[in-house]
């Protein structure tokens, strides 16, 4: 589990970490904060396209060779970023970083398949636990190792610490991982990765990214490319042999579908409160960055100790029916908040969300691995992530629609309204969801 371990954990730390080095990475290179913003954003795309890339790989050509690749290709995107001399370079680092650590989430969840159908028993939930609490864990930490490295070596130290950490990776990888077993689908895999589908699948998501990124003043000329090539798109994958994303299997399996609605609509109203929450803390209530950091810690604590206690649950309904009672009732919190409100309230806001951020990771993680055709889980995967991708792109343009040029009280406000009915809308989706049932107990076919 070592280097599984050590490669989930470098995406959602390097999504977090930049965020206390973008006031240095501007002053130097000197651009504003809506240029330094494209250092989030691609790498959040770059995932999202990434992850079920490196999944499908992964189910062609064996998980442990797409780990490995990718550790490399987190070094030379560490090494990129730390010498870049220009901010284009910069950007092209963090996309590069965005496609290699990628590979390590979805290459570990198909070699946990493979290991299971060796061994002859199902995948522990412990051990998928380890893989949310790692992600989880990591991107808590995130923000104050960034603040860290780039007060005392700078902000390229925030680029640098990959390469020891991706090293560390690629060597326990090779000690430790398990051969690819041979396999025939091997051989033809170039072919099989559909290199139209992937480039579709990201002109899709970037058109549709930039259209969202603008709610306050849409450019409603972008929906008509968006529309056309999500139309090639659908109309390349049901013609592929093997396509990119295999939309006959997805419209056979609904509780697969299901299952993605419900990560990226939970992770929406998460990225809402961990964005927009914070801000409304320092603008309208009057605390420094650092307060409002540590007035956060109880959802990144709740959302560690909830994610070890999902993993440790036989069913999936059940974590899945309180995840999203707790997210209607902390965002209930949040709707009678004001700028006057007293601590206890604010902790207990952050903590409520944190509840359903660690059990949503592991249930709907579980519900992923268990309704998954077993030669597609590490794409299955890679969606998944990519679901989670574009609740956190939706969640940044809501927060920039709402809040406008200030964070206010009727501004969180409206966003606490977003959070309770949406928090309703995931309970009625998993208590009517048949298939998790079905799927409350990890299967090897």
């Amino acid at each position: 589990m070592t280097p599984l371990l050590l490669g989930s954990l470098l995406n959602p730390i390097n999504s977090t970490m930049i965020a206390t080095a973008l006031v240095a990475i501007g002053r130097d290179f000197h651009v504003g904060p809506a240029d330094t913003v494209w250092l989030i954003s691609a790498m959040y795309l770059s995932s999202a396209v990434g992850q079920p890339s490196m999944g499908r790989l992964a189910d062609r050509v064996g998980p442990r060779r797409v780990f490995v690749a990718g550790a490399v290709t987190v070094c030379a995107a560490g090494l990129l970023g730390a010498l870049a001399p220009t901010f284009t370079l910069l950007i092209v680092s963090r996309v590069v970083l965005g496609v290699g650590t990628a590979a390590a989430y979805p290459a570990a969840m198909a070699m946990l398949r493979a290991e299971s159908r060796r061994v002859g028993r199902p995948t522990p939930r412990a051990v998928l636990g380890r893989l949310s609490l790692a992600a989880l864990g990591s991107a808590a930490i995130g923000p104050t190792l960034g603040g860290l490295l780039a007060a005392t070596a700078g902000w390229r130290a925030v680029f640098a610490v990959n390469i020891p950490l991706a090293l560390l990776a690629l060597l326990s990888a090779l000690a430790w991982l398990p051969r690819d077993e041979k396999s025939p689908r091997a051989a033809g895999s170039p072919a099989a990765l559909d290199p139209l589908g992937i480039a579709l699948f990201a002109a899709t998501l970037t058109t549709t990214m930039f259209f969202l990124l603008k709610l306050a003043d849409p450019r409603w000329l972008l929906l008509a490319p968006a529309a056309v090539l999500a139309a090639a798109l659908v109309w390349w994958q049901l013609r592929h042999p093997a396509p990119f994303i295999d939309l006959r299997m997805l419209a056979r399996n609904g509780g697969l579908v299901r299952t993605y609605l419900r990560h990226g609509l939970t992770y929406l109203v998460i990225y809402c409160v961990l964005y927009g929450f914070s801000q409304w803390l320092e603008e309208a209530h009057g605390y420094s960055s650092f307060h409002a950091g540590l007035i956060m810690l109880p959802m990144s604590g709740a959302a560690a100790v909830c994610s070890l206690a999902g993993a440790r649950t036989k069913g999936i309904r059940a974590p899945l029916t309180l995840a999203a009672v707790c997210l209607a009732a902390g965002s209930a919190v949040m709707l009678v908040v004001h700028g006057a409100s007293p601590l206890l309230a604010l902790l207990c806001a952050g903590a409520l969300v944190g509840i359903p951020q660690g059990l949503a990771a592991t249930g709907n993680q579980a519900a992923v691995y268990a309704q998954a055709p077993a030669d597609g889980v590490g794409a299955a995967a890679g969606l998944q992530r990519t679901a989670q991708y574009l609740g956190a792109i939706t969640a940044a343009s809501l927060i920039g629609l709402l809040y406008g040029r200030h964070a206010t009280d009727p501004a969180l406000h409206r966003i606490a309204l977003i959070g309770i009915a949406l928090g309703a809308l995931l309970l009625v989706l998993t208590l009517t969801d048949r298939s998790l049932r079905a799927g409350g107990r990890t299967t090897t076919n």
